[in-house]
């Protein structure tokens, strides 16, 4: 009895650690923050800002949770923004790294439009946001954008020009589709159907059409029947 039991801890011991811990997979940032918008999620350039001001920082945007002071006369990254605080990652009054919420007045951007364009980005990205949510797709919206929507499109045209480039992504959806014929039961007389065979058929067809990576037309055809797409602004970085 002893033997075994020491036998089946050695094979225990010896599982690799993915066999012996299922790890549930990690919510998207869209699901567990609403109404942030991260910059690297957002596939933007890095965004860095000037602090003026000494600031409290916080460690949630609801500013409940103090984590210290933001130093002033550095350059500190934005990491990600809501309509009224950012999230930066810099230093603190002890030259110590920190990362959490701070509000915008402690920050001097050298464009006076800056807090504008931004308010812009931040209003369009959410739009993005939502729509990515519901599986849905708008004019303006990028490749990358669509692509987190409808996935690896079915096949693709691009042409270059001297203005540009463009392209065309068609994404088709099938369906299966089940085939039966009646047969009658010699014994009993009884009818009842019985499957031969299953066939996919398509069930839709969207076709997607971009110019130098912003969607400039979208073409859906389902059972014979077209929408209008819905439009929304094409990218806005303001720095």
């Amino acid at each position: 009895m002893r033997q075994a039991l020491a036998t089946l801890l050695i094979f225990l011991l010896s599982l690799p650690l993915e066999a012996e811990v299922k790890r549930m997979p990690r919510k998207s940032l869209l699901d567990s923050e609403p109404g942030v918008v991260y910059l690297e999620q957002a596939q933007v350039k890095p965004l860095e800002l000037k602090v003026t001001r000494e600031a409290p920082i916080f460690s949630d945007k609801e500013g409940k949770h103090q984590l210290g002071t933001l130093a002033a006369n550095q350059v500190a990254r934005i990491e990600a923004i809501t309509d009224k605080v950012y999230r930066v990652r810099g230093m603190n009054i002890r030259r110590d790294g920190i990362a959490g919420w701070v509000a915008p007045w402690a920050f001097s951007p050298e464009d006076p439009e800056f807090a504008t364009k931004l308010k812009q980005f931040y209003e369009r990205q959410i739009q993005v946001q939502e729509l990515i949510a519901a599986g849905q797709i708008a004019c303006g919206m990028t490749m990358d954008e669509v692509s987190r929507v409808l996935g690896k499109p079915t096949k693709t045209s691009n042409r270059k020009t001297e203005a540009g480039e463009t392209a065309t992504w068609e994404y088709v959806r099938y369906e299966e589709v089940k085939h039966y014929i009646t047969r009658v039961d010699p014994a009993t007389g009884t009818p009842y159907r019985q499957l031969t065979h299953i066939t996919q058929e398509e069930k839709s067809r969207i076709n997607v059409d971009f110019e130098n990576q912003i969607t400039t037309a979208i073409e859906e055809t389902k059972d014979h029947s077209k929408k209008n797409p819905r439009i929304i602004l094409p990218p806005l970085i303001p720095w």
